[in-house]
């Protein structure tokens, strides 16, 4: 099944409200909503209490301004008619919101099922190696679609947590995995269109930038691509020239990372969505690039050491290097960004400028 034969009809076609509350309710049941009921119970929660505080407040207005003489003050009135008009716009904010979400999924799952794919939910703390996902806390992927194509293939939003308290942060990831047909050392592509000021990598994980290899061609131009040191050899194996021309026609735009017997695409936008050209986009991609991962397949490390297999003569032969990488190829070594040390640099300044003033210009 190719991009273009993908089945995006569940995405857009008419559904029913019996439907999907069928279908809620059978998730229910099945266990997979824990944490979007729980996120709709928080909604709701919140709702109840701006009800009641809304109330409240109509009330005390009604006492205050309703009593003029006996007859109802047109004050009080317009206060409580706006208070009312307030109650009805959360309950349905709050109705729309639910049916939105419970509407999203029936939608999203059928797609899957349509194009051979299986949906889940949430899956928290999601135990994958590429580097978004050992970053800070509270991890979860939501809206997760995977399946054979035939090559395994995950697509999900992904959302992790830095900091505590008021100075708690939201990071928003989503990603496309491939399932290689053998471990590969530790290789990223940090796309340069969609960097930060000054050229600043968006990626959550810097990278010394002795890994830096350069590529032939406009590829540098696209992509800055990090190998381990002593693998510059195996990298141009993997990245001939006609590997690099798909990754530039059809994943410039994103963040690639090899690691162990996977392939990952980053973007920073929702990539399982309801919205079907960019499902024809993620899977063109996928498809564009599967046709020359083949190769790949071939690669082997030979740094490991070859295995001594006993022939019938008594004469041990030595058989190619088994599939895996060496220790130093499986992670690349991580660097230091400056960007990075001038803000802290800026910030301890500012830090002992405040002590200093306290202190002495009192």
């Amino acid at each position: 099944m190719s991009g273009s034969t993908l089945d995006t009809s569940a995405l857009t076609q008419p559904v029913s409200r019996a439907e999907v509350r069928a279908f809620t309710a059978q998730l229910r049941r099945e266990g997979k909503l824990t944490s979007v009921v729980v996120t709709t119970v928080g909604f709701v929660v919140v709702g109840g209490i701006l009800l009641v505080a809304a109330s409240l407040m109509a009330t005390v207005v009604s006492f205050g301004l309703f009593a003029d003489e006996g007859r109802p003050n047109p004050i009080g009135i317009a206060f409580l008619l706006f208070f009312v008009a307030v109650i009805v716009l959360i309950a349905y904010a709050l109705v729309v919101l639910f049916r939105g979400r419970a509407t999203r999924r029936y939608r999203l799952a059928h797609f899957a099922e349509a194009n051979g794919l299986t949906w889940f939910p949430t899956v928290p703390k999601p135990d994958l190696p590429g580097m978004i996902f050992s970053e800070g806390h509270s991890r979860e992927a939501t809206d997760v679609i995977h399946g054979p194509r035939p090559r395994w293939v995950e697509v999900g939003n992904y959302t992790y947590k830095t900091g505590s308290g008021k100075n708690e942060q939201t990071h928003r990831w989503a990603y496309v995995m491939l399932r290689l047909d053998t471990p590969l050392p530790h290789i990223v592509l940090d796309a340069v269109g969609n960097n930060g000021l000054f050229g600043v990598s968006n990626l959550p994980t810097t990278f010394s930038r002795d890994q830096r290899l350069s590529l032939e061609g406009d590829f540098d131009q696209h992509f800055a691509l990090y190998c381990p040191t002593g693998y510059e050899r195996d990298a141009l194996y993997l990245f001939t020239p006609d590997v690099m021309a798909r990754f530039i026609d059809n994943a410039a735009a994103l963040d690639v990372e090899i690691v162990d017997d996977r392939l990952f695409l980053y973007a920073r936008r929702e990539l399982s969505t309801l919205d079907p050209a960019v499902w024809q986009w993620i899977f063109g991609t996928v498809d564009a690039i599967d046709e020359k991962l083949g190769q790949w397949a071939r690669w082997r490390d030979e740094r490991l050491p070859a295995a001594a297999a006993p022939v019938a003569s008594g004469i041990p032969l030595l058989t190619p290097p088994p599939a895996g990488v060496a220790r130093e190829g499986r992670r690349l070594r991580r660097g230091f960004s400056w960007v990075g040390g001038v803000i802290a640099v800026l910030a301890i300044g500012w830090w002992l400028f405040t002590v200093i003033s306290d202190t002495f210009l009192r």
